[in-house]
Formats: structure tokens, C-alpha cells, sequence
């Protein structure tokens, strides 16, 4: 399986993502499930690859993607050259208990 359906229609999932990338790269951290925190990780990852490379074709994939075009300037100006170095592995998730309505594990999800 090449992805989580997270019991959502596809509609629902691809914009539930975007909201949470933007604002994962917004804020640096969020605190979510861990299914959605393994996906939204996946995108995280690419998207600030597409912010290393910097070229026009990457801003316009980015911005096709996130919601906010501060967070994408952000991304380019800020994000991206603190991992210049770095091969891969921008984000971090450490588990955070079990949410207290329906008992599903929790995590949080943050840059490195």
C-alpha cells in the first residue's frame, strides 16, 4: 500500500494534509495521530527538498501544495538552508500518549 486512507474520501485527505503541512512548516510543530503524523511527515519531507533545490519549477510545485505563500517563502528563505547539509530526515515524531475522548495514540510532530 503506497499510502493511509485514514478513513477519510480522498477529497477530505488531500486537503486535511495540505492544512496540516502548512502547518507543520508554519508553526515547526503539532501534535496530531500517529497514522496522519507518518503522512504528513512523507510530504514535510518533500516539500523542504523541493525547498532545497530553490528553482522556479520547485517554488510553483510548492505552491501548488501548500495553502500560505508566507509559510512557502518561508520555506525557501528560512527552512530550507538549515538542512542544506542534510540528507533527508527534517522531521521528528515522538509519540505522545493516548488522546483522552477515543484513546488513539497520539504524536508530535516537529522539525529537526
Amino acid at each position: 500500500m503506497g499510502y493511509r486512507k485514514l478513513g477519510r474520501r480522498s477529497d477530505h485527505r488531500r486537503s486535511m494534509l495540505r492544512n496540516m503541512t502548512t502547518s507543520l512548516l508554519r508553526e515547526g510543530k503539532i501534535l496530531t495521530t500517529e497514522p496522519k503524523a507518518k503522512e504528513v511527515r512523507r510530504i514535510a519531507e518533500k516539500m523542504i527538498t523541493l525547498g532545497k533545490r530553490g528553482d522556479l519549477h520547485a517554488r510553483r510545485q510548492v505552491m501548488a501544495y501548500l495553502l500560505d505563500e508566507t509559510v512557502v517563502h518561508n520555506l525557501f528563505t528560512d527552512i530550507a538552508p538549515k538542512y542544506a547539509e542534510r540528507q533527508g530526515g527534517y522531521t521528528r515524531i515522538i509519540k505522545a500518549g493516548f488522546r483522552r475522548g477515543d484513546a488513539s495514540p497520539t504524536a508530535v510532530v516537529e522539525l529537526v
